[in-house]
């Protein structure tokens, strides 16, 4: 295109991988044959931003009122992780973006022509829906190996338009799923263009924010998200966990804020962490944690709400969040109305994840007393031989509302915090 010279310019220096992944279909390309491209590999590789600008790129250099897909895993995330960043990028280069937010469209106009690009969340089997009847002239499914699968095979057989290709991106994941067997495995045969990141192909990143990357993960985790392997998990999974540089004793002092947060178990155990922050760490300073098993007897929801008010005393508590599957505990603490009641995010691996970069940047720490939880760590374990990433629901109860409080207490930012219990203790 006319403005190339005014992208290359715009970045550092591209490496040959994004530079690849910006031009395979330009003309002079040896790939241009190729139905189309995968890229995949490390995080922070330099992967999406390219992809995306090429896609637009592409889109003008062969369309012209033609529909276009950019798919996510929500569209939340998809604004947050490609849009935002992308929209910039194209109006520097001469495009004009008009974005249209109810429809989730965004009309872009370059030289003359004009084409639409919708925005789609895959994050179950029925978003395969939302885009069925669409025809498309081309789709980018960024992080595509978190979508299922009927979602993205209907997002390709809408793109029935002569000259149309397909744009995949994602990081890695067990490799057993669906996307490495068929589309990795076999693009070859499928006449795509595979390229593989590391963190080394995005030439923005300086060497301390590399370092920083391989410090936060171990494990599978390592070679997933530093490496950019498609392996299994295996084993621990916080193998990292030491009692030596993760616990301490509770600290003195006055905490800033206090929250709760709760797995509810009746035949199940239940595990409730009750969480103080001071200094910009938040310390786990007591729990409650009843095995009806263990013990031959289950308490009702009253019961376990004497519990939690026992664990939280006379300290004022911002807000409790408890399993979003425990709908009739959450209305018993709406009922009594001290506590603001937030149902917990429960997106598995996405919690782990955070929980790991939680602990090893030691902005959380598990204190002495909190023997349940300590003991769980060393516990809890991946399921073998699964196809899918899988935790086993075993000595899990501790962990999953650690997981609950990382998740949905934590990363929430404080200007947003008490807005968000609020809208959702109202609801309930």
């Amino acid at each position: 295109m006319s403005k190339a010279n005014k992208l290359y310019s715009s970045f550092k220096p591209f490496s040959e991988k994004q530079l690849t992944a910006l031009t395979w279909w330009c003309p002079s390309s040896p790939h241009k044959m190729r139905d189309a491209i995968i890229c995949d590999g490390a995080v922070r590789s330099g992967k999406t931003l390219c992809m995306s600008i090429s896609f637009i790129a592409w889109a003008f250099s062969a369309f012209d009122g033609t529909a276009f897909a950019i798919c996510g895993k929500t569209v939340t995330s998809l604004k947050r992780n490609v849009i935002t960043p992308l929209l910039p990028v194209l109006r520097e280069l001469g495009f004009e973006c008009t974005e249209r937010i109810s429809k989730n469209l965004i009309e872009i106009s370059f030289d003359g022509r004009v084409n639409s690009f919708y925005l789609f969340g895959g994050k179950d089997e029925s978003s395969a829906s939302l885009i069925q009847g669409m025809t498309l002239g081309g789709v980018l499914l960024d992080e595509v190996a978190l979508m299922p699968r009927s979602f993205v095979e209907q997002a390709l057989a809408r793109c029935s338009v002569e000259g149309s290709k397909f744009w995949f991106n994602c990081n890695p994941d067990n490799p057993m799923h669906w996307f490495h067997e068929e589309w990795i495995k076999k693009s070859e045969e499928k006449n795509y263009l595979y390229l593989h990141f590391l963190m080394q192909d995005n030439p923005s990143l300086t060497r301390q924010i590399m370092e920083r990357y391989r410090s936060l993960y171990s494990g599978s985790f390592y070679e997933r998200f530093v490496e950019g392997k498609w392996v299994a998990v295996q084993g621990l999974v916080y193998p990292f966990f030491c009692e030596s540089r993760n616990v301490c004793e509770v600290p003195g002092g006055e905490f800033e804020r206090y929250c709760i947060s709760c797995d509810y178990g009746t035949v199940n155990p239940a595990s409730f962490g009750l969480w103080g922050k001071q200094n910009g760490i938040w310390y786990r300073i007591d729990e409650y944690y009843h095995d009806s098993r263990l013990l031959g007897e289950q308490k009702t929801d009253e019961e376990h709400y004497s519990a939690l008010e026992a664990l939280a005393g006379d300290r004022e508590i911002d807000c409790v969040t408890v399993d979003p599957s425990a709908a009739s505990f959450i209305e018993c603490i709406r009922r009594h109305g001290r506590f603001r009641v937030v149902p917990a995010k429960n997106d598995v691996l996405d919690g782990i994840r955070k929980v790991s970069e939680a602990l090893k940047g030691g902005k959380i720490k598990i204190c002495s007393p909190c023997r349940d939880i300590i003991r769980e760590f060393s516990l809890y374990r991946w399921e073998d031989n699964c196809t899918k990433d899988t935790p086993k629901k075993t000595n899990d109860h501790a962990m999953d509302d650690l997981r609950y409080f990382v998740t949905t207490l934590m990363q929430t930012g404080e200007s947003d915090f008490f807005a968000i219990a609020q809208e959702r203790n109202e609801r309930l």
